[in-house]
């Protein structure tokens, strides 16, 4: 599994990768008016934060992986000094409008239920937010033996977990959507439908209820 500048580099030479980044930034700053701030859950090395933070957005970071951090440090190390980006060690430092977790970081925690409920102290009212997750429809991983024999229970109860070094959970939008609840609602799934198939990663866009 890659780490710190391993992990950098490696996510930005994918151009399957870079061009996921792309859609997920692009909806974000979409979303946001001006001036708005955003957290960052599980930053990474700080590629979507300096994004964020070149758009005028205050950009606060939380990221675990000390590898991570160190990295992001160095990356993004202009926007710390100017204090544009701010690293947390929790969410509940700080309060903004937004909150994104990109590139499957919600498919690392088991229970979304307390995330949320922490998250709904962080995001204002009215606010949202945005995870891109691993699709457990796609059809590109049913050449694995794991995602045929996992069908019935994703089918059946929209959960599995894949025994691995990265502890992987699959999750269907609905199982998301009622951990959710009461704090936040879902608004959106992108894509829908069909085209659910055919990519890897979907966003699921929560308001603040």
């Amino acid at each position: 599994m890659h780490t710190g500048e391993q992990y950098h580099n490696f996510m930005l030479a994918s151009e399957r990768d870079c061009a996921v980044r792309g859609r997920f930034q692009r909806m974000v700053l979409g979303l946001l008016g001006k001036d708005e701030g955003i957290l960052d859950f599980g930053a990474g090395t700080g590629i979507d934060a300096k994004t964020y933070s070149a758009h005028g957005h205050q950009t606060f970071v939380y990221e675990p992986s000390e590898a991570m951090r160190n990295y992001l440090d160095h990356h993004c190390q202009d926007e710390i000094i100017r204090k544009t980006i701010v690293s947390v060690a929790s969410p509940s430092e700080c309060r903004v409008q937004a909150v994104t977790a990109n590139f499957a970081v919600l498919n690392h925690i088991e229970d979304h239920a307390p995330l949320f409920e922490e998250l709904s102290h962080t995001v204002s009212p009215g606010g949202f937010v945005l995870a891109s997750m691993l699709n457990p429809y796609y059809l590109g991983d049913a050449r694995y033996r794991w995602w045929r024999r996992n069908l019935a229970t994703l089918m059946r109860s929209g959960h599995y977990a894949i025994a691995s070094e990265s502890h992987i959970h699959r999750f269907a939008p609905r199982v998301v959507a009622r951990a959710a609840e009461p704090f936040f609602r879902l608004e959106r799934v992108t894509p829908r439908g069909l085209g659910l198939a055919t990519h890897l990663y979907m966003f699921l866009l929560f308001r603040r209820s």
